[in-house]
């Protein structure tokens, strides 16, 4: 661990040898509050898998090596994408910053506005040009018209801080209408106004419908919409193991448990939420679906954590996170059959990258439209949430009032979002 050169970059990315092979990424930069759980956060964002790591920091410098898996090849275009994400949030490698930091500077919010007629697999189709775009989405509110035709309201932020030009303006819309063909009726794209602070919640939540989403503990009832199917109950296999005899600062977190998409940001988002700081981490290899982590730890005070209580809560608090990170479940609205998924903000604001869309893929890949779709916040369980709402188009394969067939859709959006 050292300070970079003048002339060397605080990320580096050396390509692998082989196809198939993972890649190795090192960040080397002054340490910063949450910055591990800011790295994994850009790379779930990629849809990268961790083969495994370490993390190590002094409190001043921070040093992290990663060897990652692309799920598909992993275009130079896209590295150089990558390597400008996770430099953005490196804290800058001079003598300045640790006198003053500067607060981060909010992206500008965009709405992008477009009305076509509708057919299976769009919203998904559209989603995944905006992903490969750079372009974060905060929020979506999507309708169909009796007419057939889809109105369709993308609030979106740029990574690449591009699209308050014209030539990024164009392309965008550009690669809608190559997805969209004849079928685009109208596009737009303009800055975000009043309409979207004004929309940040969501069409409020029945009381037994918002205690059952947000639940602490999963069912193994089948019964119930959010049923675990059996060889998904290996979620609940999860140890979390407090060890304060290893070191004299420190206290060492092992963790035991079945790994997911996300794993490692679910686990250093929490302990970022919890203000703890991290020392120094090491997260092995899958074996047989599981991962085993050892992660030394201080309270924000620089003290081990000795107090049996803050022990307790903790561990609680991981298990719940890797146990569940993301809630799936179908219920009735009216008539209609409405596909609820919800997953915890972090407390500085930010949502999980990726979610809207791995259940628009997992939806086209089942041939269900969605007749609309809302994303917004709310506030429960002492916490605030991410709600995503998916309207089901019942001309579908799926006969939806049956609790087979529901929860058959709700396994493969669980799996599609946990990477299985």
């Amino acid at each position: 661990m050292g300070v970079p050169g003048a002339d060397d970059d605080v990320v580096q990315i050396k390509e692998a040898s082989k196809v198939g092979e993972p890649f190795v990424i090192t960040v080397n930069c002054p340490d910063k509050t949450g910055l591990a759980s800011d790295v994994f956060r850009i790379i779930l964002d990629f849809g990268l898998s961790i083969a495994k790591g370490d993390i190590s920091t002094d409190g001043i410098w921070c040093y992290i090596v990663l060897w990652l898996i692309p799920h598909s090849t992993l275009l130079a275009t896209s590295c150089s994408f990558l390597k400008d994400r996770l430099q953005s949030i490196c804290p800058p490698c001079s003598a300045s910053f640790y006198l003053v930091q500067q607060p981060q500077r909010s992206s500008p919010v965009y709405l992008l506005k477009f009305c076509c007629l509708d057919r299976k697999g769009l919203l998904h189709d559209v989603t995944k040009v905006l992903s490969d775009l750079e372009l974060s989405i905060q929020k979506v509110k999507v309708t169909t018209t009796p007419d057939g035709r889809v109105l369709d309201l993308f609030f979106i932020t740029d990574n690449m801080e591009l699209l308050h030009t014209r030539k990024r303006q164009d392309e965008t819309c550009e690669r809608l209408n190559d997805v969209l063909h004849d079928s685009c009726v109208s596009c737009e794209l303009q800055l975000a106004g009043p309409e979207y602070e004004c929309n940040q919640g969501i069409t409020s939540l029945s009381p037994v419908l918002a205690e059952e989403l947000f639940q602490c503990e999963l069912s193994d009832d089948e019964r119930r919409s959010q049923a675990l199917s059996p060889d998904m109950t290996k979620l609940k296999k999860t140890n979390v193991i407090i060890d304060n005899s290893l070191s004299p600062a420190h206290t060492l977190i092992q963790i035991h448990c079945a790994d997911h998409k996300g794993l490692l940001y679910d686990i250093m988002r929490t302990l970022k939420d919890m203000n703890m700081k991290i020392s120094y981490g090491r997260f092995s290899p899958n074996t047989k679906g599981y991962r085993d982590l050892d992660i030394f730890i201080q309270q924000k005070d620089g003290k081990k954590i000795l107090d049996s209580g803050k022990q307790s809560a903790l561990c609680t608090r991981l298990k719940q996170e890797m146990l569940h990170p993301l809630r799936v479940m179908i219920a009735n609205r009216g008539p209609d059959t409405e596909l609820l998924v919800a997953n915890p903000v972090e407390l500085s604001g930010k949502g999980r990258p990726r979610v809207f869309y791995d259940v628009t893929y997992a939806l086209k890949t089942l041939g269900i439209c969605v007749f609309s779709a809302e994303v917004g916040r709310y506030s429960a369980s002492a916490r605030e949430w991410e709600v995503y709402r998916f309207l089901l188009d019942e001309n579908c394969e799926f006969q939806l009032t049956s609790v087979f067939a529901r929860n058959q859709i709700v396994d493969r959006v669980r799996r599609t979002l946990m990477g299985w």
